[in-house]
């Protein structure tokens, strides 16, 4: 009879191990930013251009900004002058940081060559922070930097 309670512990112990070390996969980056996206705070440069919420923004128009990446591979980008970009998205994920690309971009934004690409800071399913690499001519040169929510 001890020697069956013995076992019986034995066996309730490395049960208890396997199950609490299994640890669920997280999810690919590409499946957690894959979502329609809103401007939360958008800074050109250093300056604060938008806070949602806010009603006097110098650059209202981002009220209507979405980047929608719910496609596996196809992106809709509108801007917060109204001007809207179809085209494909990737993310690249590497040892140094991981980027977003938006590329084909159609119509062409103004100084691109259809691509843009920016610094992904942080990515959750509901705040999503990406830097752009490259000024924007839109806004005067600046590299500019997105809090994005997911509504």
């Amino acid at each position: 009879m001890k020697r069956i309670f013995t076992v019986l512990v034995m066996i309730a112990v490395a049960g208890t191990v396997m199950v609490s070390s299994c640890k669920p996969k997280p999810k690919p980056l590409s499946e957690v930013i894959g979502r329609v996206w809103s401007a939360q705070l958008i800074k050109h440069g250093s300056s604060v251009v938008y806070t949602k919420g806010v009603a006097t923004n110098p650059t209202p128009g981002y009220l209507n900004f979405r980047l929608d990446l719910s496609s596996p591979t196809s992106v809709t980008l509108k801007e917060f002058d109204g001007n809207t970009f179809t085209g494909q998205w990737e993310v690249q994920e590497t040892a140094s940081g991981n980027s977003l690309i938006l590329k084909s971009l159609t119509p062409q934004p103004t100084g691109t060559s259809g691509t843009i690409q920016f610094t992904i800071n942080s990515a959750s399913e509901t705040e999503f922070v990406i830097t752009r690499t490259s000024g924007s001519q839109k806004t005067g040169g600046t590299i500019n930097n997105y809090t994005l929510v997911s509504p």
